[in-house]
């Protein structure tokens, strides 16, 4: 057998459940990400091969697990691989070493034990097993005869934290390197408080995320002007906007981009109110809006990322020295007891009074957003906003795609009526759109001689491979654009 290959456990036919195996000889391994898969991609017929949570692929030999970023789709089955039996390091940035055990003791929470004393030993026991990597330094994993292993993680401008991984093998007995790159998942130029990703100088074969490969997104400053005018527009009705947001991540870049829109606001209250009175409509009072922020969980991310600042970008540096606080500001309210959050769920049902609401989970399979929906989706002075993708299967995806028409959502077993409005806002994205996967490979001063395409709907993996193919047919270099279709798919 010739070395390195790849094996990959996840994300090939679907958008979740990242995994990947680089064998690197007979002897040695390293596994990246090992995530949850979501919705649709849990069962069979979902045709991810995903109706398991244990791990189904032997451990001898993997040193260790390199975690891109903290989402659960790429960290989610970590307690189960430990409980496997899995004792090597994990090896993460230094932001995702702070919040990488948050997630894990949610995920431990959720699928093993809710004892305190357990969930606090395994805690202490992730602590001892991450390694906290800084950005852009090499660090040597193994070094033998017959094989050296070092590894460098980049920053990927997805989430906090979140790094592509470039991996270096050298075979010192036959005089031979090979480097391969996991770019985890990319972030969109621009996006908020992280600075965007550049690609790296050589590869010789990359494994290239594709969840928006099959779109183009607009521009920031287009993007805020229309997640403002969606606002404005369901706040005139009069009711709440519920926004389904992950935890970590997409939350952060709301409460940023809102803090935004209440400060420009606040500066000239009549801005708009002109036209939305010409228009028949009352304005928002925006300096009075309530943003609440309801996930107990997302408030703990919430808070480590503003311990992180020195991870911030440009922009939002020059924020906090004008006084402003991206993530702290007189609008947002957190609720974080469960009898606060009831609280606050019968006083909006009941009042319908306008307040913008971010509460998990961000596919609305679980968590206190269901409450919200469940309360509030037969109203039609509230209004649903999404801004993240949504997986097959998820009443997410059932809210997008039926709402508009006046259709149903299944929630908990129970079946309710979708009346109130449903708005997406496609290219507030996390993820690089098809331009930004497409640099990604084709802006390296060495360009790979394979590209592998995983994490993403056949549609959106079909349309990317045509355009990195276009792109190096039109140069006249010779690339593999591959796509898996199944964990054996491992020649490199």
């Amino acid at each position: 057998m010739v070395y390195p290959e790849i094996l990959h456990h996840g994300a090939v036919q679907g958008v979740t459940g990242s995994c990947h195996q680089l064998l690197m000889d007979a002897e040695h391994s390293l596994l990246i990400d090992c995530g949850l898969f979501q919705g649709a991609e849990t069962s069979q017929e979902g045709r991810a091969g995903a109706n398991h949570l244990a791990i189904d692929f032997s451990l001898d030999g993997i040193k260790a697990l390199v975690a891109t970023h903290v989402h659960i789709d790429h960290v989610g089955r970590i307690p189960y691989l430990m409980a496997a039996g899995f004792k090597g390091p994990i090896l993460c940035s230094e932001p995702s070493a702070r919040l990488l055990p948050i997630v894990l003791e949610d995920a431990f929470k959720l699928g093993f034990s809710r004892d305190q004393r357990q969930v606090e030993r395994y805690i202490k026991l992730v602590e001892t097993r991450i390694v906290a990597l800084p950005y852009r330094n090499w660090f040597t994993l193994f070094e033998t005869d017959r094989l050296n292993c070092r590894i460098r993680l980049q920053r990927a401008g997805h989430i906090l934290g979140s790094a592509y991984v470039e991996v270096d093998l050298h075979y010192p007995q036959e005089k031979r390197s090979k480097r391969i790159v996991f770019s985890g998942d990319l972030g969109a130029p621009h996006a908020p408080l992280l600075p965007a990703p550049k690609p790296p100088y050589r590869a010789d074969l990359v494994v290239l995320e594709s969840t928006y490969g099959d779109r183009l997104h607009e521009d920031r400053k287009i993007r805020r002007q229309r997640l403002e005018q969606v606002l404005e527009q369901a706040l005139a009705d009069n009711g709440s906007v519920l926004i389904p947001a992950f935890s970590i991540g997409r939350t952060q870049e709301l409460l940023y981009e809102l803090e935004d829109i209440l400060h420009r606001k606040n500066l000239n209250e009549t801005t708009g109110d002109a036209t939305n009175r010409l228009a028949g409509v009352e304005p928002v009072d925006w300096p009075r809006l309530p943003i609440i922020l309801d996930s107990p969980l997302a408030s703990r991310f919430t808070e480590v990322y503003r311990e992180l600042k020195p991870f911030w970008d440009a922009e939002a540096h020059l924020r906090l020295r004008k006084g402003r606080d991206p993530l702290s500001f007189a609008n947002l309210i957190t609720v974080d007891s469960h009898e606060a959050h009831l609280r606050m769920l019968r006083h909006l049902t009941d009042t319908a009074r306008p307040a913008i609401v971010i509460a998990g989970n961000g596919m609305c399979s679980g968590g206190r957003i269901v409450n919200y929906l469940k309360s509030m989706l037969h109203d039609e002075r509230h209004n649903v906003l999404f801004v993240g993708y949504q997986a097959r299967g998820t009443p997410g995806r059932a809210i997008q795609t039926y709402g508009p028409r006046g259709g149903h959502v299944d929630l908990d077993g129970e079946r309710f009526a979708i009346r109130a409005r449903v708005h997406t806002i496609g290219g507030y994205s996390a993820h690089a759109d098809q331009k930004g996967l497409v640099n990604f490979v084709t802006r390296m001063r060495e360009w790979p001689s394979e590209v592998r395409i995983v994490h993403g709907e056949s549609f959106a993996k079909q349309s990317l491979t045509k355009a990195l193919q276009n792109f190096f047919v039109r140069y006249e270099h010779r690339v593999k654009v591959a796509v898996p279709v199944n964990k054996n798919d491992s020649a490199i």
